[in-house]
């Protein structure tokens, strides 16, 4: 018999998604999420779970968990230290980029045209409205399945699970940063169709066709992710309040960076790991003396 974790924690997602019937998204919300807790109470047979996180942000009643001054104090200035990297990692991956777009020719191969094509393409898709539900319930189901994927990689247990248009959740007897924020650095969909393309590449040979569709569906999917991760970030999530919203944000925006780096590194011929490498410790160099020039003329002035 399975045995049933001393600590309960749920992760979830919130979407603000409208209701099709005429009621208020409070309303819509609070009897969604009544009906999960209802779900969750009786499969553990218990009517309180203590450490229970909301599994929306709307919850009537929600509360953070509490956190101390220092906590918060640790936490910005966590964030405040990594904002120097995100800005070295920014500019080094621009630059990679832009060099490898004029001086290597890189907008003239097949795999930025289909990249671009596929993001292109699901941005206009976006924006247009087009089947929202659908997309809207396939990034809630890959939201909550990266969080199921992290929990098993830190050897943690997955108790219930559940998603809907209005959002999800996860119980789980272990979190942590990565567990939290995972969903928002990870294009989960896109990292599969990567996986698939490897498999059935080591299975059969490879294709200039089948090469330029894996481009164009990483493009279209590393959109939908982005696109997707910005229009729910807004909407109150309790993963990014769970380490702090600031915190959270800069780490969210610094692995994307590197998630998109590795990417294109791994893929593109006119990029690679080294090269990004040496130029991301140069990059850091010149930051790191300009700062020091500046604190020197700062001395100086005062």
């Amino acid at each position: 018999m399975a045995r049933t974790p001393k600590k309960q924690i749920r992760l979830g997602s919130s979407t603000g998604n409208r209701a099709r019937r005429r009621q208020s998204l409070t309303e819509a919300l609070s009897k969604a999420n009544a009906r999960a807790h209802e779900r969750i109470n009786r499969r553990l047979n218990q009517r309180e779970l203590k450490n229970v996180r909301a599994s929306f942000a709307a919850t009537p009643g929600y509360m953070d968990p509490p956190t101390g001054a220092i906590t918060r104090v640790s936490r910005w200035v966590l964030g405040l230290i990594l904002l120097p990297l995100c800005w070295i990692t920014s500019w080094t991956f621009f630059t990679q980029f832009t060099n490898a777009t004029i001086d290597k020719h890189f907008w003239t191969t097949p795999a930025f045209w289909y990249f671009a094509t596929g993001a292109l393409l699901m941005t206009g898709w976006f924006f247009s409205g087009l089947l929202r539900s659908v997309f809207l319930y396939l990034y809630v189901l890959g939201h909550e399945l990266t969080h199921i994927l992290f929990i098993w990689a830190f050897r943690g247990r997955v108790s219930d699970w559940g998603v809907s248009l209005d959002g999800g959740y996860v119980t789980t007897d272990k979190t942590n940063i990565a567990i939290a924020l995972s969903p928002y650095f990870v294009p989960l969909w896109a990292v599969v169709g990567v996986i698939l393309h490897a498999l059935l590449s080591l299975a059969f040979q490879a294709t200039p066709v089948s090469e330029k569709i894996m481009f164009g569906y990483v493009g279209f999917f590393w959109a939908f992710h982005l696109l997707w991760t910005l229009w729910m970030i807004p909407r109150d999530q309790p993963d990014l309040r769970e380490n702090g919203t600031f915190l959270s944000l800069v780490i969210i925006y610094l692995a994307n960076q590197l998630v998109l780096a590795t990417l294109l590194c791994a893929t593109v011929q006119p990029l690679g790991f080294q090269e990004f490498g040496q130029q991301w410790v140069a990059n850091g160099a010149r930051a790191l003396e300009a700062t020091m020039r500046l604190s020197r003329e700062v001395k100086a002035y005062l």
